[in-house]
């Protein structure tokens, strides 16, 4: 009876996966096929890369020379050279132009240069030179007679180091505001045209204060900008009385005091010290 209750047992066939599955990447001819085209293509590029390099380093592009395209007048030949072989490595394709304009520029007297090559052979050099227009001194703590190093100043209102012996007027300064001066000083010279003589040194000290040395020997105190009394209009005021002040008093004048709100201040080569308002002359 045992026998005849028992159930018949189910065998179920094994399912087989295919042979590209059981065999694993190195039975799949396509993946084998693109991996090889990927590796050929590196290796391709990297042998390229390398010839490449290897070309450019062998002396088949020699620079053979530097031309300007305008002679400068302040940097000497000497200086061109030098710079010439210590900042130019390599060919014509692997010389680096921007270290090269870089050199060129920390020479005293160029403002800005350029470099580009020439082929075959050859870099072209513009430079850009520094037209000064002033000697310039930072001002110190205590004023425009600041303990500074005396360097030049160019149009663009730029401080650069270089040596001169021009003729030039003095400027004095905080640091950074050489430009600020420079206008001042162009501003000055127009106004002070009809004392018939020439600016030849302007201050701006730490605080602020404006001072003009003539080459007359009159020294003008301008002091600082004030809203009710602009600089201007007080330089202004004491140039429009000028002709008087020299008819009377001459060569006596030595220094103008022109921080007072309704008038100035002189001081005569004999000490002796006169007011002058808008009315007329109070001597003391």
């Amino acid at each position: 009876m045992a026998e005849q209750n028992a159930s018949p047992a189910i065998v179920r066939p094994r399912r087989s996966r295919p042979a590209e599955r059981r065999a694993g990447l190195w039975h799949r001819p396509s993946l084998l096929d693109l991996a090889s085209d990927v590796l050929l293509l590196f290796a391709a590029i990297g042998l390229g890369w390398a010839l490449m390099t290897w070309a450019l380093s062998r002396p088949l592009f020699p620079l053979r020379e530097l031309i300007l395209k305008t002679p400068p007048t302040q940097v000497t030949q000497a200086q061109i050279e030098y710079v010439a072989r210590t900042a130019i490595h390599g060919n014509f394709f692997t010389t680096r132009l921007d270290d090269v304009r870089i050199a060129f520029e920390k020479l005293p007297w160029v403002r800005r240069a350029e470099v580009r090559r020439l082929w075959p052979d050859a870099l072209e050099l513009s430079i850009e030179e520094h037209e000064a227009v002033a000697y310039w001194k930072n001002a110190g703590a205590g004023g425009g007679d600041g303990n500074g190093d005396v360097r030049l100043v160019n149009r663009q209102g730029e401080v650069f180091g270089a040596s001169s012996n021009v003729d030039m007027p003095e400027l004095s300064g905080p640091q950074g505001t050489a430009a600020s001066v420079l206008a001042r000083y162009s501003a000055c010279e127009k106004m002070l045209e009809p004392l018939q003589a020439r600016l030849v040194r302007l201050d701006l000290s730490a605080r602020g204060a404006w001072q003009l040395w003539l080459d007359s020997g009159l020294t003008i105190v301008l002091g600082r900008e004030r809203e009710r009394t602009p600089l201007d209009m007080r330089l202004t005021r004491f140039v429009a009385a000028w002709p008087r002040l020299r008819e009377e008093l001459g060569a006596r004048i030595v220094r103008a005091d022109l921080r007072y709100p309704d008038g100035f201040a002189l001081t005569l080569s004999d000490k002796q010290e006169s007011a002058a308002t808008g009315g007329g002359i109070d001597r003391k």
